[in-house]
């Protein structure tokens, strides 16, 4: 049985609602969350039923994150496949393995390839992230942009609040340590750290990150007080490639911690806040089906850290 977990309020909601019409054509047992939270606990037991062979995330990043750790937390990663309908505000994991829209989905999910594909994990707190943990200006911007905002203007409510905040964000004081050695990379004073595990970040030549090398991308973006972010162009002088203040890696663990009070990170979305964190990639953890957009082995960028 193929099960799809709807989030009736992502996006414009009417793309989820023609995307669980579409299903039931499809023959796929529809649920829907009613309640914050409720994606999660409907993805954990449909994945443990015994004749479930795959369950869907029907939303955007968000929602496919909380599927994930629901499947997750029915320890059946390893035995249910995971697909998405991108029917979210923000759908970059699904446009990373080439489904741009809903009619693709569902060609994907029946005749798309499987591929074992890595995760990022969070280790304190047991949970994995699908796209990126994002922590200093960029999370702080998503923290404070509001529901309504992301429903009028999309993608753009977050580059126009993460705009509003450059004149006031104090930065993030880091040690950030590599590897199972813990071999000290970097330290100072950032305003963005970029943890990719489906995604690059720009100034870099193609979105989609390697998901199957077991390795995060990192991007650390230096403080630089004499730049003033709200000028023409700062944004392509700030991320330009060979920029001096940026630091990438490509890592299979990270240890990071702040000197402060604690920071705000943004996780598929989600925020919380911390002073310490190690993230790892968990290779080939999750079964996918891709569409043919989907690169498997991406050209590679950076140096490697603590492989």
């Amino acid at each position: 049985m193929r099960v799809l977990v709807r989030n009736p309020n992502s996006g414009d909601r009417e793309t989820s609602k023609r995307a669980a019409r579409l299903a039931k054509k499809r023959g796929f047992d529809v649920r829907a969350s009613a309640a914050r939270g409720e994606t999660r606990s409907i993805a954990a037991e449909a994945a443990a039923e015994p004749d479930v062979t795959q369950v869907v995330a029907c939303g955007g990043d968000g929602t496919l994150n909380e599927v994930v750790r629901g499947v997750a937390d029915a320890d059946a990663l390893a035995d249910v496949e995971i697909g998405v309908v991108p029917a979210g505000t923000g759908n970059n994991f699904a446009e990373n393995v080439g489904i741009p829209n809903i009619e693709t989905a569902f060609e994907v999910l029946r005749r798309g390839e499987r591929r074992r594909l890595d995760l990022g994990w969070v280790a304190e707190d047991d949970r994995p992230f699908i796209n990126s943990c994002v922590g200093g200006l960029t999370a702080e911007s998503s923290a404070k942009t509001t529901p309504a905002s992301k429903k009028r203007l999309g993608v753009l409510a977050y580059v126009l609040r993460t705009l509003a905040e450059t004149r006031t964000f104090e930065g993030l004081k880091l040690d950030v340590r590599a590897g199972d050695a813990g071999d000290q990379v970097w330290t100072g004073e950032a305003i963005m750290l970029l943890v990719g595990n489906g995604r690059r970040f720009p100034g870099e030549r193609m979105r989609q990150a390697n998901m199957e090398d077991g390795r995060c991308n990192v991007v650390i973006i230096e403080r630089r007080p004499a730049m003033d972010y709200l000028t023409r162009g700062a944004a392509d002088r700030l991320l330009r490639k060979d920029a001096t203040h940026l630091t990438r890696l490509k890592v299979s663990r990270l240890d990071v911690t702040h000197d402060g009070d604690p920071a705000v990170f943004s996780l598929d979305g989600e925020i919380f806040e911390r002073n310490a964190l190690t993230l790892r990639s968990r290779p080939g953890a999750m079964r996918f089906r891709v569409g043919e957009g989907y690169e498997p082995t991406p050209p590679e960028w950076g140096k490697s850290k603590g492989n």
